[in-house]
Protein backbone atom coordinates (compact mmCIF):
# COMPACT_ATOMS: atom_id res chain seq x y z
CA UNK A 1 0.00 0.00 0.00
CA UNK A 2 3.14 2.56 0.58
CA UNK A 3 3.70 2.40 -3.36
CA UNK A 4 0.52 2.99 -4.55
CA UNK A 5 -0.30 5.51 -1.72
CA UNK A 6 3.54 7.07 -2.85
CA UNK A 7 2.51 6.93 -6.78
CA UNK A 8 -0.88 8.48 -6.35
CA UNK A 9 0.85 11.24 -4.35
CA UNK A 10 3.20 11.66 -6.98
CA UNK A 11 0.44 11.54 -9.33
CA UNK A 12 -1.28 14.19 -8.16
CA UNK A 13 1.48 16.47 -7.71
CA UNK A 14 2.55 16.54 -11.14
CA UNK A 15 -1.82 17.14 -11.88
CA UNK A 16 -1.32 20.53 -10.13
CA UNK A 17 0.81 22.12 -13.25
CA UNK A 18 -1.59 20.83 -15.68
CA UNK A 19 -4.55 21.57 -13.95
CA UNK A 20 -3.78 25.21 -13.99
CA UNK A 21 -2.75 25.02 -17.42
CA UNK A 22 -5.97 22.90 -18.66
CA UNK A 23 -7.88 25.15 -16.56
CA UNK A 24 -9.58 22.29 -14.75
CA UNK A 25 -8.57 23.96 -11.33
CA UNK A 26 -11.70 26.10 -12.46
CA UNK A 27 -14.05 23.18 -12.86
CA UNK A 28 -16.43 21.86 -9.84
CA UNK A 29 -15.76 18.78 -11.11
CA UNK A 30 -12.02 18.38 -10.67
CA UNK A 31 -12.33 20.29 -7.25
CA UNK A 32 -14.39 18.05 -5.95
CA UNK A 33 -12.53 15.27 -7.02
CA UNK A 34 -9.58 16.18 -5.46
CA UNK A 35 -11.45 17.35 -2.03
CA UNK A 36 -12.76 13.74 -1.78
CA UNK A 37 -9.11 12.16 -2.81
CA UNK A 38 -7.58 14.59 0.48
CA UNK A 39 -10.56 13.30 2.86
CA UNK A 40 -10.21 9.57 1.68
CA UNK A 41 -6.60 10.41 1.66
CA UNK A 42 -6.30 11.76 5.10
CA UNK A 43 -8.76 9.23 6.95
CA UNK A 44 -6.81 6.30 5.54
CA UNK A 45 -3.57 7.45 7.09
CA UNK A 46 -5.04 8.31 10.30
CA UNK A 47 -6.20 4.49 10.09
CA UNK A 48 -2.97 2.84 9.45
CA UNK A 49 -1.11 5.52 11.98
CA UNK A 50 -4.12 3.86 15.00
CA UNK A 51 -3.60 0.60 13.49
CA UNK A 52 0.15 1.44 14.30
CA UNK A 53 -0.41 2.27 17.89
CA UNK A 54 -2.75 -0.27 18.89
CA UNK A 55 0.48 -3.14 17.78
CA UNK A 56 2.65 -1.23 19.56
CA UNK A 57 0.61 -1.43 22.91
CA UNK A 58 0.25 -4.53 22.46
CA UNK A 59 3.79 -5.49 21.91
CA UNK A 60 4.97 -3.08 25.22
CA UNK A 61 2.32 -4.77 26.92
CA UNK A 62 3.40 -8.20 26.04
CA UNK A 63 6.98 -7.51 26.77
CA UNK A 64 6.19 -6.05 30.50
CA UNK A 65 4.27 -9.13 31.22
CA UNK A 66 7.21 -11.02 31.02
CA UNK A 67 9.76 -11.52 33.34
CA UNK A 68 12.72 -11.98 31.71
CA UNK A 69 15.03 -12.29 34.94
CA UNK A 70 12.87 -15.10 36.34
CA UNK A 71 12.55 -16.98 33.13
CA UNK A 72 16.53 -17.01 33.06
CA UNK A 73 16.82 -17.45 36.46
CA UNK A 74 15.36 -20.88 36.08
CA UNK A 75 16.70 -22.13 32.51
CA UNK A 76 20.06 -21.86 34.56
CA UNK A 77 18.65 -23.44 37.59
CA UNK A 78 17.04 -26.59 35.11
CA UNK A 79 20.32 -26.85 32.94
CA UNK A 80 22.80 -26.45 35.23
CA UNK A 81 24.31 -29.31 37.05
CA UNK A 82 25.77 -29.01 40.53
CA UNK A 83 28.07 -31.78 41.77
CA UNK A 84 29.57 -31.76 45.34
CA UNK A 85 33.45 -32.20 45.29
CA UNK A 86 36.04 -32.73 48.26
CA UNK A 87 37.09 -29.73 49.21
CA UNK A 88 40.84 -28.97 48.51
CA UNK A 89 41.20 -27.29 52.50
CA UNK A 90 39.66 -30.65 53.66
CA UNK A 91 42.43 -33.12 52.61
CA UNK A 92 44.98 -31.07 54.96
Amino acid sequence: MRRVNGYLTIFWVAMIPVSIVTHWIDKVTYVAALSLWALVSGHWSAWQAARVEVNQQKEAERQASQDIAEDVVERVVKETEVKRTASPHAAR
